[in-house]
């Protein structure tokens, strides 16, 4: 299976503290870890551990930064030879403070995040990719981009992040397989579009962060009720359920699209995703490389439907 990952490619720094200061407040900082992020890098280093061969479309700057990122990437074998290198531009960094529960507040600069665009991208690594997963982007690149999938015949997912509340991606959406949403961005887009209407065109993938997801599909409803972790920092944890997600999906479902798969077929992947996003959960940092037995390991000790 190849897998092309389209979206953000950051460098983060992450710094734990025990809560979050009051305004004119000071915490000290428990811990400070360095490492990759962006949603698509994340989604692509998690597949590639689950042996899915996988490929990044993105930009970061021709800076020191840029190429850490870059080698980073390469170590945990994803195909970088897509992402641009912008020349006056810095990688895009993030600041991540992770308080005691393992909840996120994120800083940022734009950087080279999204100085892509569709042209940029050799089109002989789109015709052999079997899924094109989108992340937050610009939407009239996510919409060429899924346009472009849906032409070939390749199953596209897109997973908007917190952007969905102040981008318009309508075009995207309808050229899209696999939608994945948490609670709050399904209530943003659920004012916007009928959810009805988005079920009836795409599997829809509702994330609860500790309490499970939802299956949504026409017709039919199913929930896997997640793992119960003691969380160190959440960042990240929903780019491996994606990844999880997917690369379960083709596993189980054999590259189809979803139809008319039984209720255990999904509640596998489920399980199978869950357990990724749980995994990444107890380790800083957005990176994560579960494996098959990794993940097979946690489901096999906490049961497929999470008892």
């Amino acid at each position: 299976m190849r897998v092309l990952c389209a979206g953000h490619v950051n460098w983060d720094v992450t710094l734990r503290v025990d809560r979050l200061p009051d305004p004119d407040g000071e915490v000290l900082i428990e811990e400070r870890v360095q490492a990759g992020g962006g949603s698509a890098a994340n989604v692509a280093c998690t597949l590639a551990s689950l042996d899915v061969t996988a490929s990044l479309f993105g930009s970061v700057g021709e800076d020191q930064t840029g190429r850490l990122v870059c080698e980073e990437l390469d170590a945990f074998g994803v195909d970088t030879a897509n992402i641009v290198r912008v020349a006056g531009h810095e990688t895009s960094t993030k600041y991540l403070v992770v308080d005691g529960t393992g909840e996120v507040m994120v800083l940022s600069n734009a950087g080279a995040n999204e100085a892509f665009a569709p042209d940029d991208l050799d089109t002989t690594t789109l015709a052999a990719a079997d899924h094109l997963h989108l992340t937050s982007q610009r939407p009239a690149t996510a919409a060429a981009l899924a346009e472009l999938a849906d032409e070939r015949g390749i199953v596209v997912s897109f997973d908007p992040g917190r952007r969905i509340a102040d981008r318009d991606y309508a075009a995207t959406l309808a050229n899209t397989d696999v939608l994945f949403l948490n609670e709050r961005e399904a209530a943003t887009l659920s004012e916007r579009e009928s959810f009805a209407d988005l079920v009836s065109e795409a599997t829809v993938v509702v994330k609860h962060g500790g309490q499970g997801a939802t299956v949504h599909r026409p017709g039919r409803e199913l929930d896997h009720p997640g793992y119960p972790v003691e969380a160190v920092d959440t960042t990240g944890a929903g780019d491996a359920f994606a990844a999880g997600y997917i690369a379960a999906r083709w596993r189980l479902f054999d590259g189809v699209v979803p139809g008319n798969q039984s209720d255990d077929a999904y509640r596998e992947v489920l399980a199978a995703a869950n357990a990724c996003g749980a995994l990444a959960s107890l380790r800083v940092g957005a990176r994560t490389a579960p494996t098959w037995a990794d993940v097979e390991g946690f489901v096999a000790d906490h049961g497929v439907v999470g008892e």
